[in-house]
This record gives structure tokens, sequence and C-alpha cells, in this order.
């Protein structure tokens, strides 16, 4: 996936959360947390910080898609409230949680990619 004497391409990066410099290392050491550096390479990951920009994003696009869904759903079959408690409760739960990490690897290897750092203009 990585060319060769080249830096992988952006979306391996992303989908598969590894270093943007080589492709190899983990971006995090836990499910959301930060790793310090890259194993492989050596790269200094703690200067790129997505901040709250990941779950901004999240909630927005979590709540297109719930509050869109939970209005179909009643417009179509009008079930009652305990129904749609269990039907977006856990969808909330399982997309924010599924698309945050996504959006978070995203945001630091665009960091990378434009060189952006505390400070600067891209």
């Amino acid at each position: 996936m990585t060319p060769p004497g080249g830096e992988p391409k952006t979306a391996y990066a992303i989908l598969l959360a590894r270093c943007p410099r080589c492709g190899l290392g983990p971006l995090f050491s836990g499910y959301l947390t930060q790793a310090k550096s890259c194993s492989a390479c050596a790269l200094d990951l703690s200067r790129y910080d997505a901040g709250d920009g990941p779950a901004v994003f999240a909630i927005l696009i979590v709540g297109f898609l719930v509050a869109g869904g939970a209005l179909i759903v009643e417009v179509s079959y009008q079930p009652p409230y305990w129904l749609h408690a269990l039907i977006w409760g856990p969808a909330i739960l399982i997309l924010s949680l599924g698309i945050l990490r996504p959006l978070k690897a995203w945001l630091i290897v665009s960091q990378y990619r434009h060189r952006a750092g505390p400070g600067t203009a891209a």
C-alpha cells in the first residue's frame, strides 16, 4: 500500500489508522488515545492535535442520520416512543463510536499532509 520510497496513500493512513509518514506504525495507542510517536519511523505524533474537531463532526453527522431516520420511521410506521428509544439509543452510541476514530485519524493525517502545527496556517 505504501509506494516505493513514498508516503502512504491518505485513505490508507486514515482507514487503517496508520502513521501518515510511513503507513506502518499505529496512529493510536488505544481506541481514541493518540500515540506519542510512530513505532516504525519515530515520527513525533504529539505535535498533531485533532482537538474537539472529531466530536463536532460526529455530532453533526450522527445527529443528521438519527434525526432523519427517526423522522422517516415515525412518519412511515408511527411506532410507540419506547420503540424509538430502543432503536435510536443504541444507534446513536454505535454510530458515534464508529465514526469518531476515522474522523480523528482524518484530522491528524490532514494536519501532517498540510504541515499544519500549533500557531501556523497551512
